[in-house]
């Protein structure tokens, strides 16, 4: 063997060495999840099953958005699709929580949060109307259950302009409606991957407000994580004091927490931020 040939003979054996070191490393250390840190291998099992709509595609089904460059303050007729892996359009879907299809719309910062049920045409195509106030990058949300099934799809919607983000409010225990009602959050220390129990109770002028069963329930609730917008399954649960959910917050970090009640025929929606621990 020449002198050249041993040299490269060497690199080699070197560069070997360092992407096996590099593999070893990073089969130790693993990104966490925007949101936080998972304590337990088993949990990051669980908060793959407790979180949704992070991709386009899910359960053999893919969501395809006709235009999803929208302009700023106008309102936009949203188009999209729900197809199979052949391509085709998915027509049937369950209903759940009273709807066969729920449209979830909230902007990166987690502002502009809109909740829409859009209708769907013979041919498969559900459409809603839209008016972003705001410019910047939204995420919107296709939450349905096909086949027994439950999907959340996501995509990206863009708004024309410069977006002024704002950062997220500070967690706090009480909140005011886009109505006008005070609602408070009962304290409650959530940690990751234990289940939570959120209860929330509205009133106005200082009186308990009676709400009226809104989608099925006393209330419904969207929980976003701060960073990727994961999607987290929340549940209703039956009391006589307020408006309860269950959830499972996979990670530490912050969330934001969208609550929607009706009073006098008139949906409601408010906005919380958890920390969980």
């Amino acid at each position: 063997m020449n002198a050249t040939a041993a040299k490269l003979a060497g690199f080699a054996a070197a560069l070997a060495a360092l992407f096996g070191v590099g593999a070893a490393a990073g089969s130790i250390f693993q990104p966490s999840a925007p949101g936080g840190d998972v304590e337990s291998a088993h949990g990051g099992e669980m908060a793959a099953m407790a979180v949704r709509g992070l991709g386009v595609a899910e359960n053999g089904l893919r969501i395809v958005v006709a235009d999803p460059e929208l302009r700023r303050g106008r309102t936009e007729q949203l188009r999209f699709r729900i197809v199979g892996e052949d391509g085709r359009a998915v027509r049937d879907f369950d209903i759940e929580h009273t709807k066969r299809m729920h449209l979830i719309v909230a902007r990166r910062d987690l502002t502009g949060f809109q909740h829409l049920h859009p209708a769907m045409a013979a041919d498969g195509t559900w459409t809603a109307a839209v008016r972003l106030r705001d410019a910047g990058s939204y995420r919107v949300f296709a939450d349905f259950s096909h086949d027994g099934e439950k999907t959340t799809l996501a995509d990206d919607l863009r708004v024309d302009g410069m977006a002024d983000l704002r950062p997220l409010p500070a967690p706090a225990t009480t909140a005011v409606s886009d109505g006008g009602y005070d609602v408070r959050l009962a304290e409650d220390t959530s940690r990751a991957g234990e289940e939570s129990e959120l209860r929330f109770t509205v009133t106005k002028d200082g009186r308990a407000v009676q709400t009226e069963p809104y989608l099925g329930a006393g209330g419904h609730l969207v929980a976003l994580r701060q960073g990727d917008l994961a999607f987290l399954h929340v549940h209703p649960t039956q009391g006589d004091d307020g408006i309860g959910f269950e959830a499972t917050f996979p990670t530490t970090g912050a969330y934001r927490l969208f609550l929607q009640f009706k009073v006098r025929g008139v949906v409601q929606t408010v906005a919380f931020t958890q920390e969980v621990r």
